[in-house]
């Protein structure tokens, strides 16, 4: 978001958090259970593992989701224009308030406001942040009383808080209101079993986007896919996606549609064994569970599409020490 031109959003229905790892359902959980409460929430996980989101799916799933919701990114505005951005300024406060602005906290009076990167919010701007949250008012740049607001407050940040704290970039009693409920967001790479039903998803969402008509990943792309670390998590593989159906052709998304350094870096990580056995098992538990991911953890419609009876699929689960559980 930009300082001169801050977005009023209204999203009537939740935008899915993605995945049927354990790890994703207990994310899908938490949002069910932290939704209609009032409470503050702090959403914390690796750049692109999807903060937005989870904060979205929340306040679908609050009693203000008719109401808006407001997304800031903290470090985005400049911080000369942070106070009059959050909080509103009379007319001629300053030297460029030709006319008066309420602030976002008052355009999301009724709804929910999303501080994005709390992190990167300037020490002095945290003290003001802490005493709207202890009285509920915000005043204006230049105002001479205060404006009650009603708002719901979620944030998030890719920083360790804690170490921002010891460090003093962060304020301990800030820390406190913010984290009444917390929200961790695990790395694409703790849930690579995902990363099949996040393809399929993607994919869909990129072929209406670009107007192209592949209809997936193949096998041999998508087993680099499942096997890179993902450093910039969901959002990098979006973006790795949406690439391969730029320059690739054909119906499936294949190897040599993938970035280079997508491919070179699966191909000199280092790997238990060369040897065909071992080759062999790392491929079948890869296909297993794109498999489970396709079928949303559908344990029959697996044994099926597999070709193979449901004994032998709970079977090879437990070889190959799959995470899943029962639909």
């Amino acid at each position: 978001m930009s300082a001169s031109a801050p977005s009023v959003e209204n999203h009537g229905s939740e935008q899915s958090l993605l995945g049927e790892s354990a790890a994703m359902r207990g994310v899908r959980a938490q949002v069910a259970k932290i939704g209609p409460t009032p409470s503050s929430v702090l959403i914390t996980g690796e750049s692109g593992t999807g903060k937005e989101l989870a904060a979205r799916a929340v306040h679908a799933a609050s009693a203000r989701r008719t109401q808006a919701l407001v997304p800031i990114n903290c470090g985005a505005i400049p911080e000369a224009l942070l106070e009059s951005q959050l909080f509103g300024h009379v007319r001629g406060a300053f030297t460029s308030a030709l006319q008066a602005s309420p602030g976002l906290f008052v355009a999301a009076q009724g709804g929910t406001i999303y501080l994005d990167e709390i992190g990167d919010l300037p020490l002095h701007m945290q003290v003001k942040l802490l005493r709207v949250l202890e009285e509920k008012s915000v005043w204006a740049v230049g105002a001479t009383k205060p404006v009650l607001t009603d708002v719901r407050i979620l944030a998030s940040t890719n920083r360790d808080l804690g170490e921002e704290i010891k460090a003093g970039r962060f304020r301990e009693d800030l820390f406190y209101r913010l984290n009444v409920v917390h929200i961790f967001l695990p790395a694409l790479r703790e849930r690579s079993e995902d990363i099949p039903l996040l393809v399929q998803h993607f994919v869909r969402a990129l072929n209406a986007k670009l107007a192209t008509n592949f209809l997936g990943v193949d096998q041999e792309a998508l087993s680099v896919l499942m096997n890179h670390s993902w450093k910039g998590n969901v959002r990098e593989l979006e973006h790795v996606l949406e690439s391969a159906m730029i320059l690739g052709e054909g119906g499936m998304i294949s190897l040599s549609d993938l970035p280079e350094y997508l491919v070179s870096a699966v191909g000199t990580a280092g790997r238990e064994s060369d040897a065909l056995r071992d080759v062999t098992r790392r491929f079948e538990r890869q296909h297993i569970l794109a498999v489970l991911a396709q079928t949303r953890f559908d344990k029959k419609e697996a044994a099926r599409r597999l070709g193979i009876s449901l004994a032998s699929l709970y079977r090879k689960i437990g070889e190959h020490a799959i995470q899943t559980s029962e639909q």
